[in-house]
């Protein structure tokens, strides 16, 4: 039998295990374990000079500050950056392991050409020419529309660089990704005007009612979140989680109510109708309302009587009453929207109807309420050069409002619609619903590019893959996460030289632009992205670059506005699950399981439960009285009308009935032994369903059918 170091060490410790413990075995199991120590394949921290270096973790929305310690030059070990107005010195499990990710084994280590089914390795030189040639050619030809872009947010020096390479090549086919906030910019849009978001001023509030936020399963700035719930209990404040499972956050509320999935807007405008039926509203508050307060009042309380809203969402009358009452009579009242992470599926009307709330107790603007602010613009680019071929491509109709329409056509049609796609920090072909018609989609499209540090799922369907460097080989200008209530801007730093022979995302687009003719290369006059950097951020370089960051607003806004019911007005219908399964499937989102473009890493996946993935399995939650004989890690089939998965289950009173919960972030299918072939990815067994009024796809579940396997 053959022994590896391991297992001599296992063995070694059951054998001592097994004896009395003495002096002798003492001395001989210490003799050992300086002997095991000698061993020359064992790891040896090299000594050398310590120091820290300041950045901002850019691996989820939350943006927070860290600091890297190094020995001799070699970052060795991530922490909070004490006093970062975002984290001041917290830091999660994913930006404590950020290290990993920079000898992750699917790192994409050169520029790669596909051959067939398979990739080679091609130079930096031949894979922009590559890229120039072949947008030069749809450039040519007089069809610029037909080029695409997807990233993974709207701000930022790099998403604006591929804004402005879009618009200056005449395509106005730019898109971003599902996020909190763009929801948050699409519910402030819809109730107080275009150019505004809404940050949530938890730190302050003495009643924080979620609709299914995760304030500690990832939602918004997630360490920011963490230190408003715990020091929720210092000052008093009442949190009031509505979901349809017993979420860590819910576990850690001081009252959770199971509420029917899907139903959520219609409670929320039930509590609305409570409000107003028992003249608890702000006065003042109701005077801003657009479009006539006494319309709203008479929309609610005929169409949400507490009879109708009880009967919809499974919530006793009392219990929707009693709720209401206290979120209006709190004097820091505030609701927040945002299912789990708030960057899945969402319903605007959802979004709308809990938003409603905040306006009718007059909340908004105040202290420990929902603050309406600008969308802040910090950078300045220079005003693009525009021909006569990007004039008449940008001033074409955008291809679709969202990024899975843009599939859903591109599908639909015989020809080409897309003609060249550029991915960057974005995984659609695992991220979104139906992955299998969002890949179908993939191979119609003839040329797509992919600026990935990963060989992800995305990136496996790409022609061309360009390597960008990771957030601590780079220097980039990181906003602030979602649902603040203050905007900062940090700045990322390149703590180590890049390890694979990779770009900086803002570089390589400067090469491809300079390589083209036209409005283009005139556009990208910087010889570097830090050149470009530092010429956009205009006055607030100087404070970025010597302490890392700018807070661009703090405190409550001062800025008036308005609340806009037309959206209300139009009564949209609530979405309804697909299928005919007599259980409902819904996604869980864990905060040690990222479901985005960067996939967890090695150490976050330790962390997972064996309620979520045990061994390579994903397990499932149902209630008991779901079951129906069914005992606890019990294989199944879960079948539903989009795929069929093999799955475990396990039991839990903390789901209702007749709903099936499985964890998002499973399931990724490239080559990376820690993290790939674990679980199954929920997004093979959702499909979209669009809201009517929005567009947006708002599934929240599908029906399914649970067999014994």
């Amino acid at each position: 039998m053959k022994v590896d170091r391991r297992s001599f060490l296992g063995l070694g410790l059951g054998a001592v295990a097994g004896f009395s413990v003495s002096p002798v075995l003492l001395k001989l199991t210490d003799d050992s374990s300086i002997w095991t120590q000698n061993w020359p394949w064992t790891p040896v921290p090299v000594d050398g000079e310590v120091m820290y270096e300041s950045s901002v973790c850019s691996l989820c929305p939350g943006s927070c500050g860290i600091s890297i310690r190094k020995i001799d030059d070699r970052p060795v070990k991530i922490e909070g950056l004490t006093e970062y107005p975002i984290n001041d010195g917290g830091a999660c499990l994913h930006g404590i392991s950020g290290l990993q990710y920079l000898y992750d084994p699917s790192r994409v280590k050169t520029p790669l050409k596909k051959n067939g089914d398979k990739f080679e390795e091609i130079s930096w030189e031949e894979a922009v020419s590559l890229v120039s040639g072949k947008l030069a050619d749809i450039r040519n030809a007089g069809t610029p529309e037909k080029l695409a872009c997807i990233t993974d947010k709207n701000t930022g020096s790099v998403s604006g660089l591929f804004k402005r390479l879009l618009k200056t090549f005449g395509s106005p086919n730019f898109y971003i990704m599902p996020s909190l906030e763009s929801y948050l910019e699409l519910t402030a849009a819809s109730l107080h005007g275009k150019g505004t978001t809404i940050g949530f001023d938890l730190d302050n509030s003495d009643f924080i009612l979620s609709f299914g936020a995760g304030i500690i399963e990832g939602w918004g700035s997630p360490v920011a979140c963490f230190k408003a719930n715990a020091s929720r209990k210092e000052r008093g404040a009442t949190l009031c989680q509505i979901e349809p499972r017993l979420s860590n956050t819910a576990a850690n509320a001081d009252r959770w109510v199971p509420v029917k999935p899907g139903t959520e807007a219609d409670l929320a405008l039930g509590m609305c109708a409570v409000i107003l039926k028992n003249n608890l509203f702000n006065a003042a508050a109701a005077a801003g309302f657009k479009g006539g307060f006494n319309k709203l009042t008479a929309l609610l309380q005929n169409d949400y009587p507490l009879s109708k809203i009880s009967e919809i969402t499974g919530i006793k009358e009392a219990d929707i009453e009693d709720i209401a009452t206290q979120f209006a009579k709190a004097k820091m009242p505030v609701a927040v929207f945002g299912k789990g992470r708030g960057d899945g599926s969402q319903s605007l009307k959802e979004l709308v109807a809990v938003h409603t709330l905040n306006c009718l107790v007059g909340n908004i603007n105040k202290e420990g309420g929902a603050f309406v602010q600008p969308v802040k613009e910090y950078l300045e680019f220079p005003e693009e050069t525009m021909d006569d071929i990007a004039d008449k491509g940008f001033a074409q109709a955008k291809l679709s409002l969202y990024v899975h329409d843009l599939f859903d056509k591109v599908n639909a049609s015989s020809q080409p619609v897309v003609e060249a796609l550029l991915v960057y920090q974005s995984n659609p072909c695992y991220s979104l619903h139906d992955t299998k018609a969002v890949k179908q989609a993939f191979g119609k499209i003839p040329f797509v590019v992919s600026f990935s540090s990963f060989m992800d799922e995305t990136a496996k369907e790409a022609d061309i893959i360009l390597p960008v460097h990771t957030f601590i080989e780079r220097l980039e200008d990181i906003p602030s996460g979602a649902g603040l209530s203050k905007a900062v801007v940090g700045l990322s730093k390149p703590v180590v030289k890049p390890v694979f022979n990779t770009k900086h995302p803002g570089d390589i687009l400067i090469l491809i632009a300079k390589a083209m003719d036209g409005s283009v290369a005139q556009s990208f006059e910087w010889e570097t992205f830090d050149e470009c950097l530092e010429t956009a951020a205009g006055d607030t370089w100087g404070d970025l670059s010597e302490n890392g960051y700018v807070i661009l607003s703090e405190g409550v806004p001062k800025i008036p506005h308005e609340i806009d019911i037309s959206f209300l007005s139009k009564a949209p219908d609530s979405v309804q699950p697909t299928g005919d399964g007599d259980l409902l499937l819904i996604p869980i989102d864990n905060m040690r399981l990222p479901s985005a473009a960067q996939a967890a890493s090695p150490f976050a996946v330790k962390t997972v439960s064996d309620e979520e993935l045990k061994g390579k399995d994903t397990v499932v939650e149902i209630n008991p009285k779901t079951a129906k004989g069914l005992k606890n890690y019990d294989r199944v089939t879960l079948t539903t009308p989009v795929g069929t998965a093999k799955v475990m289950i396990h039991l839990s009173e903390g789901i209702m009935p007749g709903l099936v919960g499985m964890a998002k972030g499973l399931g990724h299918s490239f080559d990376n032994k820690y993290v790939s072939n674990k679980g199954v990815n929920i997004n093979e067994l959702i499909g979209p369903v669009i809201e009517s009024g929005s567009g947006l796809d708002a599934a929240f579940g599908i029906k399914a059918k649970i067999s014994k396997a």
